[in-house]
């Protein structure tokens, strides 16, 4: 194996603190960690350091967001159709605008949200069992 002795003047002190920092992790001198990272450098496809990651998982992160926002407004858009088709074939009533009735609807529709957060908060999913049957 050849060697080759090269003098490198640095100034900026990012690169120092990282070639430091380089140096410490992997336990050898900063002439080295120098060579290791000039040899990184100079390959086809360097293995990730610190920032790397940082930036892999910040585009991962996106990724799902981005997803999740997508899934979001599918689940958004089913929730509407599926009440345009509910209000189509349910005609309206008189007792639909009795305030007893409609704090009734309310309670339940608040008890829901409840049951539905609380679920969602324990990690466990609805079985048939935990459902309430309405009272009839």
């Amino acid at each position: 194996m050849q060697s080759c002795r090269v003098q490198v003047y640095l100034s900026d002190p990012k690169v120092i603190a990282g070639l430091s920092r380089e140096a410490r992790s992997g336990r050898v001198s900063v002439s080295q960690a120098a060579g290791h990272a000039i040899a990184r450098g100079l390959q086809s496809s360097p293995r990730a350091d610190p920032e790397d990651r940082l930036l892999t998982l910040e585009q991962a992160l996106r990724g799902h967001m981005r997803s999740t926002r997508q899934d979001m407004q599918i689940i958004q858009e089913l929730v509407v159709e599926v009440a345009r088709a509910l209000f189509v074939r349910l005609p309206d009533a008189v007792i639909d605008q009795d305030p007893t009735v409609q704090a009734a609807v309310d309670r339940r529709i608040e008890r829901m949200l409840d049951d539905t957060a609380a679920r969602i908060v324990s990690g466990r999913p609805e079985r048939a069992s935990d459902r309430r049957d309405p009272p009839t």
